[in-house]
Protein backbone atom coordinates (compact mmCIF):
# COMPACT_ATOMS: atom_id res chain seq x y z
CA UNK A 1 0.00 0.00 0.00
CA UNK A 2 1.50 2.90 -0.96
CA UNK A 3 1.38 5.99 1.70
CA UNK A 4 -0.30 8.79 1.48
CA UNK A 5 1.52 12.09 0.26
CA UNK A 6 2.34 14.51 3.12
CA UNK A 7 0.20 16.95 4.02
CA UNK A 8 0.95 20.33 2.78
CA UNK A 9 1.77 23.26 5.02
CA UNK A 10 -0.80 26.02 4.76
CA UNK A 11 -0.11 29.94 6.12
CA UNK A 12 -2.86 30.68 9.02
CA UNK A 13 -3.53 34.22 9.82
CA UNK A 14 -5.62 34.62 13.31
CA UNK A 15 -6.98 37.39 15.81
CA UNK A 16 -9.69 36.74 18.11
CA UNK A 17 -12.27 35.56 15.99
CA UNK A 18 -10.66 36.24 12.37
CA UNK A 19 -8.57 32.85 11.16
CA UNK A 20 -7.90 33.17 7.29
CA UNK A 21 -5.56 30.08 6.10
CA UNK A 22 -3.41 29.33 2.10
CA UNK A 23 -3.00 32.74 -0.10
CA UNK A 24 -5.53 35.06 1.95
CA UNK A 25 -3.61 34.86 5.15
CA UNK A 26 -0.26 35.48 3.43
CA UNK A 27 -1.73 38.61 1.55
CA UNK A 28 -3.34 40.07 5.21
CA UNK A 29 0.08 39.17 6.99
CA UNK A 30 1.71 41.07 4.55
CA UNK A 31 -0.34 44.15 4.63
CA UNK A 32 0.16 44.11 8.32
CA UNK A 33 4.01 44.31 8.16
CA UNK A 34 3.25 46.86 5.74
CA UNK A 35 1.27 48.66 8.46
CA UNK A 36 3.59 48.46 10.96
CA UNK A 37 6.87 49.64 8.46
CA UNK A 38 4.91 52.62 7.95
CA UNK A 39 3.67 53.09 11.37
CA UNK A 40 7.15 52.81 12.44
CA UNK A 41 8.86 55.54 9.45
CA UNK A 42 6.52 58.16 9.92
CA UNK A 43 6.78 58.27 14.21
CA UNK A 44 10.15 59.12 13.19
CA UNK A 45 11.72 56.82 15.79
CA UNK A 46 15.56 56.94 16.57
CA UNK A 47 17.56 54.87 14.58
CA UNK A 48 18.27 52.72 18.04
CA UNK A 49 14.93 51.87 18.17
CA UNK A 50 14.85 51.13 14.27
CA UNK A 51 17.89 48.53 15.06
CA UNK A 52 15.27 47.12 17.38
CA UNK A 53 12.02 47.21 15.75
CA UNK A 54 13.91 45.23 12.79
CA UNK A 55 14.88 42.45 15.40
CA UNK A 56 11.33 42.29 16.18
CA UNK A 57 10.05 42.03 12.73
CA UNK A 58 12.35 39.60 11.97
CA UNK A 59 11.11 37.24 15.19
CA UNK A 60 7.64 37.69 13.67
CA UNK A 61 8.62 36.39 10.20
CA UNK A 62 9.94 33.46 11.31
CA UNK A 63 7.64 32.82 13.79
CA UNK A 64 4.99 32.94 11.26
CA UNK A 65 6.94 29.92 9.09
CA UNK A 66 7.20 28.45 11.99
CA UNK A 67 3.71 27.93 12.80
CA UNK A 68 2.96 26.29 9.66
CA UNK A 69 4.01 22.93 11.00
CA UNK A 70 2.13 23.02 13.88
CA UNK A 71 -0.33 19.68 15.03
CA UNK A 72 -3.87 20.45 15.15
CA UNK A 73 -5.20 20.97 18.72
CA UNK A 74 -6.91 18.08 20.73
CA UNK A 75 -8.40 20.85 23.30
CA UNK A 76 -7.34 24.29 23.89
CA UNK A 77 -8.28 27.03 26.51
CA UNK A 78 -11.31 29.37 25.84
CA UNK A 79 -11.34 32.12 22.82
CA UNK A 80 -11.82 34.66 25.49
CA UNK A 81 -8.55 33.53 27.23
CA UNK A 82 -7.09 33.70 24.29
CA UNK A 83 -8.01 37.45 23.26
CA UNK A 84 -7.22 38.48 26.66
CA UNK A 85 -3.58 37.13 26.20
CA UNK A 86 -3.74 38.77 22.92
CA UNK A 87 -4.91 42.04 23.80
CA UNK A 88 -2.72 42.30 26.80
CA UNK A 89 0.36 41.73 24.37
CA UNK A 90 -0.51 44.26 21.80
CA UNK A 91 -1.00 47.06 24.65
CA UNK A 92 2.45 45.94 26.09
CA UNK A 93 3.97 46.12 22.32
CA UNK A 94 2.54 49.68 21.82
CA UNK A 95 3.61 50.57 24.95
CA UNK A 96 7.25 49.31 24.02
CA UNK A 97 7.62 51.79 21.53
CA UNK A 98 4.82 54.38 21.46
CA UNK A 99 6.52 57.38 23.01
CA UNK A 100 3.15 57.76 25.53
CA UNK A 101 2.98 61.63 26.93
CA UNK A 102 3.68 61.43 30.81
CA UNK A 103 5.70 58.03 30.23
CA UNK A 104 8.75 59.67 28.58
CA UNK A 105 11.03 60.02 31.36
CA UNK A 106 13.96 58.18 31.21
CA UNK A 107 15.13 55.77 33.97
CA UNK A 108 18.36 55.05 32.41
CA UNK A 109 20.94 57.39 31.09
CA UNK A 110 21.20 57.64 26.83
CA UNK A 111 24.47 55.79 26.43
CA UNK A 112 26.00 54.09 23.38
CA UNK A 113 26.99 51.21 25.90
CA UNK A 114 23.37 50.64 27.20
CA UNK A 115 21.88 50.48 23.84
CA UNK A 116 24.56 48.05 22.78
CA UNK A 117 23.94 46.03 25.74
CA UNK A 118 19.91 46.03 25.23
CA UNK A 119 20.63 45.21 21.41
CA UNK A 120 22.68 42.08 22.31
CA UNK A 121 20.11 41.32 24.82
CA UNK A 122 17.63 41.11 22.49
CA UNK A 123 19.33 39.14 19.86
CA UNK A 124 20.62 36.79 22.27
CA UNK A 125 17.08 36.14 23.53
CA UNK A 126 15.94 35.76 20.00
CA UNK A 127 18.38 33.02 19.44
CA UNK A 128 16.78 31.47 22.75
CA UNK A 129 13.31 31.36 21.09
CA UNK A 130 14.60 29.94 17.46
CA UNK A 131 16.30 27.19 19.74
CA UNK A 132 13.12 26.84 21.92
CA UNK A 133 10.88 26.43 18.91
CA UNK A 134 13.07 23.79 17.22
CA UNK A 135 12.88 21.62 19.75
CA UNK A 136 8.92 21.77 20.31
CA UNK A 137 8.44 21.26 16.95
CA UNK A 138 4.75 20.12 16.01
CA UNK A 139 3.49 20.82 19.71
CA UNK A 140 3.63 24.18 19.71
CA UNK A 141 0.55 26.59 19.82
CA UNK A 142 -0.11 29.90 20.43
CA UNK A 143 -2.58 29.29 22.83
CA UNK A 144 -2.87 27.47 25.99
CA UNK A 145 -3.40 23.70 24.29
CA UNK A 146 -2.83 20.33 23.66
CA UNK A 147 -1.95 19.13 20.27
CA UNK A 148 -2.68 15.67 18.70
CA UNK A 149 -0.61 12.92 19.71
CA UNK A 150 1.31 15.80 22.14
CA UNK A 151 4.50 15.42 23.60
CA UNK A 152 6.13 15.90 26.52
CA UNK A 153 9.50 17.87 25.66
CA UNK A 154 12.16 18.08 27.72
CA UNK A 155 15.40 18.25 25.21
CA UNK A 156 17.04 21.87 24.92
CA UNK A 157 16.23 24.51 26.71
CA UNK A 158 13.42 22.72 27.96
CA UNK A 159 15.74 20.57 30.14
CA UNK A 160 16.30 23.65 32.49
CA UNK A 161 13.16 26.15 31.49
CA UNK A 162 9.50 24.83 31.19
CA UNK A 163 8.64 28.01 29.13
CA UNK A 164 11.83 28.95 27.26
CA UNK A 165 9.82 30.94 24.57
CA UNK A 166 8.19 32.82 27.32
CA UNK A 167 11.57 33.59 29.06
CA UNK A 168 12.61 34.24 25.63
CA UNK A 169 9.75 37.01 24.81
CA UNK A 170 10.86 39.18 28.48
CA UNK A 171 13.99 39.02 27.71
CA UNK A 172 13.51 40.33 24.19
CA UNK A 173 10.99 42.72 25.79
CA UNK A 174 13.73 43.71 28.50
CA UNK A 175 16.56 44.40 25.23
CA UNK A 176 13.80 46.81 23.94
CA UNK A 177 13.32 48.57 27.46
CA UNK A 178 16.93 49.16 27.40
CA UNK A 179 17.73 50.49 23.96
CA UNK A 180 14.88 52.89 24.42
CA UNK A 181 15.20 53.82 28.20
CA UNK A 182 12.30 55.19 28.68
CA UNK A 183 9.21 54.51 31.57
CA UNK A 184 6.66 53.53 28.74
CA UNK A 185 8.87 50.65 27.77
CA UNK A 186 9.35 49.68 31.35
CA UNK A 187 5.54 49.97 32.03
CA UNK A 188 5.47 47.34 28.51
CA UNK A 189 7.62 44.80 29.95
CA UNK A 190 5.77 44.92 33.51
CA UNK A 191 2.29 44.51 31.83
CA UNK A 192 3.99 41.30 29.46
CA UNK A 193 5.40 39.59 32.43
CA UNK A 194 1.89 40.03 34.03
CA UNK A 195 0.36 38.48 30.73
CA UNK A 196 2.98 35.33 30.66
CA UNK A 197 2.60 34.39 34.59
CA UNK A 198 -0.93 34.17 33.93
CA UNK A 199 -0.62 31.99 30.40
CA UNK A 200 1.97 29.99 32.13
CA UNK A 201 -0.29 29.21 35.34
CA UNK A 202 -3.09 27.98 32.89
CA UNK A 203 -0.44 26.31 30.69
CA UNK A 204 1.09 23.98 33.66
CA UNK A 205 -2.84 23.15 34.82
CA UNK A 206 -3.11 22.11 31.52
CA UNK A 207 -0.33 20.14 31.00
CA UNK A 208 -0.41 18.66 34.85
CA UNK A 209 -3.87 17.31 33.45
CA UNK A 210 -2.81 15.88 30.19
CA UNK A 211 1.14 13.70 31.50
CA UNK A 212 0.13 13.78 35.45
CA UNK A 213 2.83 12.46 37.44
CA UNK A 214 5.20 12.89 34.47
CA UNK A 215 4.97 16.55 34.57
CA UNK A 216 4.71 16.62 38.27
CA UNK A 217 8.59 14.77 38.40
CA UNK A 218 9.42 17.61 35.54
CA UNK A 219 8.23 20.58 37.68
CA UNK A 220 10.79 19.60 40.51
CA UNK A 221 13.87 19.52 38.40
CA UNK A 222 13.51 22.56 36.29
CA UNK A 223 12.44 26.17 36.34
CA UNK A 224 9.36 27.98 34.82
CA UNK A 225 11.19 30.97 32.94
CA UNK A 226 14.59 32.12 35.06
CA UNK A 227 16.91 29.23 36.20
CA UNK A 228 17.21 28.74 40.41
CA UNK A 229 15.06 31.95 40.45
CA UNK A 230 11.40 30.73 39.45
Amino acid sequence: MSSPPPQRRTAVFQIGRLRLEGPAAQVVSLFLLAGVLTLVVLSRPSVRMLLSAALWIAFQVYWNVAARGAAPAKSSESRGSRMLHQDLMIAAFVLLFAPIPGLRARFLPLSLPIVAGGLALQAAFFRLAIWARRHLGRNWSGKVAIKVDHELVRSGPYRVLRHPIYTAMLGMFSGTALVSGEVHALVAVALIGAAYWRKILLEERNLRAAFGAAYDEYRRRSWAIIPWLV
